[in-house]
């Protein structure tokens, strides 16, 4: 009885016309009307015209979920972040990641329904949830080496694309950067400024993008015949405090350091306060170079050089690649062009028609170098 009230009160509570007053006005049946209002052709142009009258004259505005369940469809896709509110809302890479998504979905009129995750329980939990078909597709983005989510999703036969990648062989559709040839470019760019002993803050050893990113740091030295020192290599955690222990770590182990590039710049901007905290002048003692070309680094003192990845587009491309596979995006769409298209770099088999897709970076040389 209790969710019949609460039925009755919803009812009740509605304001503007039905679909049923909107037939009567039109003179009409309600499943003509509900064709008219899907765009179904299956009406003639004198019936059509008499039910738009009828919405336009009483302010109709359909019932979009009502109409999304009726198509099979809960015109939602879910954005899941493994990750603490404390990192999703503080690190700018995720809110431009959201831009670029929440853009390229409302072009195609879904909705976007935010959802971290901190454990293996809330991870089942969404699984089960997004089998029941509340959702249509998944996009997840900082993924982990033993994140399974994507397999159990791809058990349901959920549709799912990632930010970034778990392996180099992801089976599971991508859209990541090319995370190594960025780092490579930061490293040349610092050997070509005379440096001479240039050590590096990496990301999490499980997370793809970050050893990608030393191994474009190691590429970099081995191609300009320097010798590879594990003692410059200090892993951080993409946090600022990662960043800043780090480069006390770094500091104790080679004084003498000339370089830094960090794995992000969330991670430069921590070490750039334990190189101040030594009395570390940048770029004068230490270059100091990042990754992301976030507003952390033209916020820096000074200005940060850095690696720009394209997040906001990242997300975009993610949202069309899933809207691909759910058969809600054809090439032309606006803000869909083939300029917005993925450059084809990575693994033999990616490119622009593929579900694999890895987007160029580009060294944005700033006062920190």
């Amino acid at each position: 009885m209790a969710a019949v009230r609460s039925g009755r009160a919803r009812r009740t509570a509605r304001s503007g016309p039905t679909l049923e007053e909107v037939a009567r006005r039109a003179g009409v049946g309600r499943g003509t009307v509900s064709r008219v209002v899907n765009g179904s052709a299956r009406v003639s142009d004198r019936t059509r015209a008499a039910v738009e009258d009828a919405v336009a004259e009483l302010g109709y505005v359909p019932d979009r979920v009502a109409r999304a369940l009726a198509a099979g469809s809960a015109d939602t896709v879910a954005l899941v972040v493994p990750e603490p509110e404390s990192r999703f809302f503080t690190e700018p890479y995720f809110a431009a990641v959201v831009r670029g998504i929440s853009a390229e979905l409302a072009r195609a009129d879904m909705q976007l329904l935010l959802t971290l995750l901190h454990g293996p329980k809330e991870r089942d939990r969404f699984a089960q949830y997004a089998a029941s078909h509340h959702i249509d597709g998944v996009l997840l983005v900082s993924v982990h080496a033993d994140h399974t989510l994507p397999d159990l999703l791809a058990r349901s036969e959920i549709p799912a694309v990632l930010g970034g990648r778990r392996r180099a062989a992801e089976p599971v559709p991508y859209v990541d950067c090319d995370n190594t040839g960025g780092a490579r470019s930061a490293v040349t760019h610092l050997l070509a400024r005379g440096r001479g002993t240039i050590a590096t803050v990496t990301g999490p050893g499980d997370v793809y993008a970050a050893r990608c990113r030393t191994d474009g740091y190691r590429e970099a030295l081995r191609a300009a015949d320097r010798p590879l020192d594990e003692s410059l290599l200090a892993c951080g955690d993409f946090t600022d405090e990662g960043g800043e222990l780090a480069m006390r770590q770094l500091l104790e182990r080679a004084p003498g350091l000339d370089a830094v590039f960090c794995a992000s710049d969330v991670m430069a901007a921590g070490a750039r306060r334990a190189l101040r905290a030594a009395g570390r002048s940048v770029p004068d003692d230490v270059a100091l170079v990042g990754f992301d070309d976030s507003v952390v680094a033209r916020h820096t003192d000074p200005p940060l050089t850095t690696v720009r990845q394209p997040i906001g587009a990242m997300g975009g491309e993610m949202a069309r690649v899933l809207l691909e596979l759910l058969g809600k995006w054809t090439p032309g769409t606006p803000g869909t062009d083939a300029g917005a298209r993925p450059a084809g770099e990575g693994p033999a088999g990616e490119g622009p028609d593929s579900l694999h897709r890895v987007l160029p970076t580009e060294l944005v040389t700033r006062a920190s170098s």
